[in-house]
């Protein structure tokens, strides 16, 4: 097994080789004058089951665009050296909102970036929390090892519930799937009954509307469970719906924090208790005291090294999301 992390996410993979307890491995990165650029392994790949590790998000020095073109043109090099099997492994997976068209000619970028991955020779693709896991699995004709935040999230927040009662919410019609799983689950650790609600939301043209809550949050202690944080304003309508319904708190919990726009100023609203995030997404764009006081990162690096273990071993996946042994 070779683990490889393109620069932009050597630090993640940093902490998931860490994980593993195995170097990453040697690769070079050269950017040329006019704008190309170049990766390639420093080490021998034929017959190894290599593993790639690229988030997809954008930077102050790469756009999401570049990081793509980075991680297709290194999949392409590990099938051209000989790799008995690339496995892309991708933390934050970019264009995967755009899964159908809701206008006359829409792209559908879930589809066109599992043509890309595909054209590479990439045998797996892994990554966390998609937006819409059915239009993933159904994209990509290659394996795919789809990870969540459930236990994550779960074990961050277990202590600190204490004796409330909890209620776990989707802050869209679309979520309500992931936050039925995680409410299943958190059911189990804690061994009470978990409430669930989730937010009436529409979309069109950039402008989010409905303000209808279902589901009961009085004194409870409220989870609010998405895929992504962009400006924080679907958590701050839910977080409003839920008090005003006489909610004791609400949290808001998503995989990917990309924190952009006014984020910062929505996120130090104190109807939002805290947000939890992974560290898929660093979040470089919120000011740091803001970051500090306001959000909790929690690593998704262990998971995904135990999943590039089972993966590499014919461990099962569904047993690690799960927590079984």
């Amino acid at each position: 097994m070779l683990i490889f992390a393109l620069n932009s996410s050597r630090m993640f993979g940093k902490r998931v080789a860490s994980s593993l307890g195995i170097p990453l491995s040697p690769h070079e990165e050269r950017d040329f004058e006019d704008g190309e650029h170049k990766a390639r392994p420093l080490v021998s790949v034929r017959g190894r089951d290599v593993y790639v590790i690229q988030s997809l998000f954008g930077d102050a020095t790469e756009t999401v665009n570049d990081k793509i073109c980075r991680l297709l043109f290194f999949l392409g090099a590990m099938r051209e050296g000989g790799a008995a099997r690339v496995t892309a492994v991708i933390p934050y997976f970019a264009y995967a909102r755009k899964d159908r068209q809701t206008k006359p000619r829409d792209p559908v970028t879930t589809r066109y970036m599992a043509l890309l991955l595909e054209a590479m020779g990439t045998d797996i693709v892994m990554t966390l929390d998609i937006h819409n896991i059915v239009a993933f699995q159904n994209a990509l004709r290659c394996r795919t090892e789809h990870l969540d935040t459930r236990r994550l999230f779960a074990d961050h927040m277990l202590e600190r519930i204490g004796d409330d009662p909890v209620v776990v919410a989707s802050p869209d019609p679309g979520g309500v799937k992931r936050a039925q799983l995680f409410q299943e689950m958190f059911e189990q650790m804690i061994g009470r009954g978990v409430g669930n609600a989730f937010m009436e939301k529409r979309r069109s043209a950039g402008i989010v509307t409905g303000s209808l809550l279902v589901g009961d949050v009085k004194d409870a202690v409220v989870l609010v469970i998405d895929d992504l944080i962009g400006t924080g304003g679907t958590m701050l309508r839910a977080a409003e719906a839920c008090l005003e319904r006489g909610a004791r708190q609400v949290y808001a919990l998503a995989a990917h924090g990309l924190f952009v726009g006014d984020a910062g100023k929505l996120i130090a609203d104190p109807r939002l208790a805290k947000t939890i995030v992974t560290d898929t997404v660093p979040p470089f764009r919120l000011d740091p005291g803001i970051a500090e006081k306001y959000v909790e990162v929690v690593s998704a690096a262990p998971l995904f090294a135990e999943a590039i273990k089972r993966c590499h071993e014919g461990g099962s996946i569904v047993e690690l999301l799960e927590g079984q042994s």
